[in-house]
């Protein structure tokens, strides 16, 4: 797949990263392509994901992983602070350190306190696995996560520019609107993550990846429901 964007690079030089279509972590970065106006080009993973082949190439075995003129990146932070570094406008995080370490700080917490809370459900996608959910666990680990998140925004000073540390968010949003109904799970979500998701949504690139995602994540999780 390719995507041509208003870029400075030369054509020779768009950047290439191994995707598939259901990947948060590369409609996460998606975000980031789409906000700094790059133009890339998505590789299916050979062999597919988590293959042996796969594994020849990016040892971690993880999506995405960015491909430019010989440098390989398979960590989606080492990525994006990367791209922001080396294509710096429009800047993606704060003037001042302290701003800055916020940024960062919000990012991690996606990746290692909301996400992987909400990855933890994706076992029971497929509707004949569900026996073995127990949703007072997950309802409880979901709703400190959230709870979490809100007092971090509450401490966090509020930026009007699209930040590192608010490319994934949108898309896990995507996917807990998909779950929690799905898997029967009585989530509250906290003012203060309503109010961000909204005001983060109207970022025209958030929009963008979001007007493309949905409908890709939609048929996905439709056909995963059904498996057997």
């Amino acid at each position: 797949m390719n995507w041509e964007v208003a870029t400075g690079r030369e054509s020779s030089a768009m950047l290439r990263f191994y995707a598939i279509p259901p990947s948060l972590y590369c409609a996460k970065l998606r975000i980031l392509l789409r906000h700094k106006k790059l133009a890339w080009e998505e590789i299916a993973p050979p062999g597919g994901y988590g293959s042996p082949e796969f594994r020849r190439i990016v040892p971690a075995g993880n999506l995405p992983a960015l491909l430019d003129e010989g440098l390989l990146l398979s960590d989606s932070e080492a990525i994006a602070e990367y791209l922001n570094e080396t294509n710096p406008e429009p800047p993606m995080l704060p003037e001042s350190p302290g701003a800055r370490a916020q940024v960062r700080a919000r990012s991690r917490y996606h990746d290692t306190r909301l996400e992987p809370a909400v990855r933890a459900l994706f076992p029971f996608i497929g509707r004949k696995a569900r026996g073995a959910l127990d949703r007072s666990i997950h309802v409880a680990t979901l709703n400190d996560r959230l709870d979490g998140l809100a007092r971090l925004f509450e401490m966090a000073p509020k930026e009007e520019m699209l930040t590192l540390g608010d490319c994934g968010f949108p898309i896990t949003f995507a996917w807990l609107d998909l779950l929690l109904p799905e898997l029967e799970l009585n989530v509250e979500i906290p003012e203060g993550v309503a109010g961000y998701r909204e005001a983060v949504i109207g970022h025209e690139a958030v929009q963008a990846e979001l007007d493309h995602y949905l409908p890709v994540l939609r048929n996905w999780f439709d056909g995963a429901c059904a498996e057997v």
